[in-house]
């Protein structure tokens, strides 16, 4: 048995936000108020730290920043607003409206994210309240997109694949309905809800977060091998679907992943979860409950840094965190089941499906959906989704699949592809195809160095190299981001640049193809000149010494170009 003793939170008063959750009412604050103020564009401290859990936080453009101050006006302040969408799928129908919304309100550009959800930025305080009734009148919302909750659920999103990816899909969506927050306070502040006069304060308005909600927010993927496109052990709690003669038996459960981590503190780290056993379909809605209120109880509210449910493991034990999920489960896990991943990307073009449908995966650079002078983007998807009668799917690499096309449809859509030049990446070398960016700058409020504004115009200059080296269909994973907290998952690509100030990155290699390793710092605040160098050697080397099938990251440990540690997992700083 677990003694109690071992169980508990760490010692510390409790972090200024744990203050705020607290006072805030189940979420609301004053946060009404702060919106139909309109003295300023921002609002307070207190309530940005509430709107995240309502799907938005506050930005400001930090390319007028400093022009803004020497005219001593305030900064120019916008929404970032998340739409929450389990496993990325949304109809022709929402879509229309999220892109009629960014054309309005967030600079005619839609951003798909790395959590398969869309984000807007730079909305403007007046026009919060709008955007989000619009969204929630298409049945999608932006509730705990954000916040220190069960964010957007992620599987697979290829739905031509199998009857088990449908399947999944359900599970996905099961997940992140069930997980919602049950306040009211979204409802009574976006929607208009009003409440009934003389209505106590229902005690229990959250019956699994409690009036504190998490101590961090809490990710959950399912990934349907071989492919791991969720990057499931990225996950908080990752799910591994399981197969038997074409039938879903169960899932894998794997705890305790997290990406993020603050540049030269080496009591926060990037973690792959842990595999510690399966258990059939109809448990995984209980098995995630239990998961999240073990976190929930037992979770860092001091050190906000030290707060994911990774670090929960690691202060009190793996095996001693499964006991006590088994023991409030009340029945005990199985042992894991075998499972192969062979890769983390997406598969592009034209696929015809199971149910005869056809689905066509658009490569997206940076999931940035928007007019580019010479790439009608937005108005080529526009077009497709007024005479498409499927639906959407966001992929987690960032990319689009127009999925659930009629074979007598396929034509029709086939030729707007044509007419707007919208490509499956077919032309672009497989590193781009395989290549992820967070937003970072002017928005991010964290960033330190550019991300998707920079990356493509690295790979142009990488490109060269991999043609002087005939390594231009060479699959390889390359992601950016602009400060070390993970968005983009860049501790699991094989090269990865993370922000350390303008210009300048740590750069890391040796993750694995498949998602399965972290990769390792290799050099330290370097600029584009020197990265370009440092690529120049590792790929001219590769290309004459790898081994037949053997991928970068994996050839750059075996070339001991970077160590591997003992269990050739984990790479702490």
């Amino acid at each position: 048995m677990v003694l109690k003793q071992q169980l508990s939170a760490p010692d510390g008063p409790p972090s200024d936000v744990e203050r705020i959750k607290e006072e805030s009412k189940y979420l609301k604050g004053t946060l009404a108020e702060s919106i139909e103020d309109r003295l300023s564009a921002g609002i307070n401290d207190d309530d940005n730290r509430l709107m995240k859990f309502h799907g938005s936080y506050l930005q400001d453009n930090r390319d007028l920043r400093n022009e803004r101050q020497k005219q001593k006006l305030e900064p120019a302040y916008g929404f970032m607003l998340r739409v929450r969408a389990p496993g990325g799928v949304v109809t022709s129908e929402q879509w229309l409206v999220l892109e009629d919304l960014a054309e309005k309100y967030a600079h005619g550009a839609l951003k798909l994210t790395t959590r398969q959800s869309f984000q807007m930025h730079g909305i403007l305080k007046w026009n919060m309240k709008p955007t989000i009734q619009a969204i929630n009148n298409t049945l999608l919302n932006t509730l705990a997109a954000c916040g220190d909750v069960n964010r957007n659920v992620m599987c697979n999103p290829n739905p031509y694949q199998s009857e088990i990816h449908a399947q999944v899909y359900e599970y996905a969506s099961t997940l992140s309905e069930y997980l919602l927050p049950r306040t009211r306070a979204y409802h009574e502040i976006w929607l208009d809800e009003e409440r009934i006069a003389g209505t106590p304060e229902v005690e229990e308005v959250e019956p699994m977060y409690g009036p504190l909600y998490l101590p961090r927010k809490f990710k959950i993927g399912i990934a349907v091998p071989p492919s791991n496109d969720v990057d499931v052990f990225s996950q908080d709690l990752g799910l591994i679907a399981v197969q038997e003669n074409g039938k879903l038996i169960g899932f894998n459960i794997a705890i305790g992943g997290g990406m993020g981590f603050t540049h030269g503190d080496k009591a926060t780290y990037p973690q792959i979860a842990k595999v510690i056993g399966f258990c059939t379909p109809d448990k995984i809605v209980e098995l995630a409950e239990k998961t999240i209120t073990i976190q929930r109880d037992y979770g860092n509210r001091s050190v906000r840094k030290n707060a994911r449910f990774k670090y929960t493991i690691d202060r009190l034990g793996l095996d001693v965190v499964k006991e006590e999920l088994e023991n409030r489960l009340g029945w005990k896990l199985e042992e894991a089941k075998p499972y192969h991943f062979d890769h983390n990307g997406d598969r592009y073009g034209w696929v015809e499906g199971s149910d005869g449908n056809w689905h066509f995966t658009l490569f997206v650079q940076n999931g940035r959906v928007k007019d580019f002078p010479d790439y009608q983007l937005k108005t080529a998807l526009r077009e497709i989704a007024k005479v498409h009668t499927g639906d959407f799917r966001l992929t987690p690499n960032q990319n689009l699949v127009i999925a659930r096309v009629p074979s007598e449809k396929k034509e029709h859509i086939t030729k707007l592809l044509d007419q707007y030049g919208l490509t499956d990446g077919r032309f672009h070398s497989a590193l781009r195809r395989n290549s992820m960016a967070c937003v970072a700058l002017p928005t991010c409020g964290l960033a330190m160095a550019e991300s998707q504004r920079y990356l493509p115009s690295l790979i142009d200059k990488i490109e060269d190299i991999l043609d002087e080296n005939g390594l231009r269909d060479e699959e390889i994973t390359i992601r950016m981001t602009g400060c070390p907290n993970g968005c983009a998952r860049p501790s699991l690509s094989e090269i990865a640049f993370m922000g350390k100030a303008v210009g300048k990155y740590n750069m890391y290699l040796g993750g694995a193809f498949d998602g399965s390793r972290l990769n390792k710092m290799y050099r330290e605040n370097i600029g584009e000149e020197e990265i370009l160098s440092e690529l120049r050697v590792l790929l001219s080397r590769y290309a004459k010494e790898r081994l037949e099938g053997e991928h970068f990251g994996d050839f750059v440990i075996r070339a001991e170009i970077i160590k591997a540690t003992t269990d050739g997992t984990n790479f702490h700083d």
